[in-house]
């Protein structure tokens, strides 16, 4: 039992720091299309997210579950992506419109909710 919550552990930490990784990469994307490009601020999200994702396989397969990827496990990953988007794409919009947090802060915030959700989620996925 305790090697199992070692090992769970480990994954989580790896996990937080492909986070972490992950995070910059969209929100570096994401300020890009907002502020360089001038596109509102659900466009940038989206786009941004769209382009960690593949990123956000291969470091999730090699680093954090250890796993090979596959072409199986790659068309199953969105599943795990599509909870994330759906859940921090309902955060942005409430914390943007409902709570008049800053856009360029927004995403920031729903990443601390969405990650823990998201970690079980990709795991299961990943190592079926």
């Amino acid at each position: 039992m305790e090697n199992m919550m070692k090992g769970i552990s480990q994954e989580f930490i790896r996990f937080i720091v492909v986070g972490i990784i992950n995070t910059a990469n969209y929100y570096l994307c994401y300020l890009c299309f907002h502020e360089l490009l001038n596109i509102s601020y659900m466009m940038a999200h989206l786009a941004g997210f769209a382009l960690s994702f593949v990123i956000s396989f291969f470091l999730n397969s090699y680093f954090t579950f250890k796993v090979k990827p596959t072409l199986a496990k790659f068309l199953q990953f969105p599943l795990s992506q599509l909870f994330n988007i759906a859940v921090s794409s309902v955060l942005v919009y409430l914390f943007v419109e409902y709570f008049l947090i800053d856009s360029t802060i927004a995403p920031i915030l729903s990443v601390f909710i969405t990650v823990p959700l998201t970690f079980i989620i990709t795991g299961k996925i990943l190592k079926k």
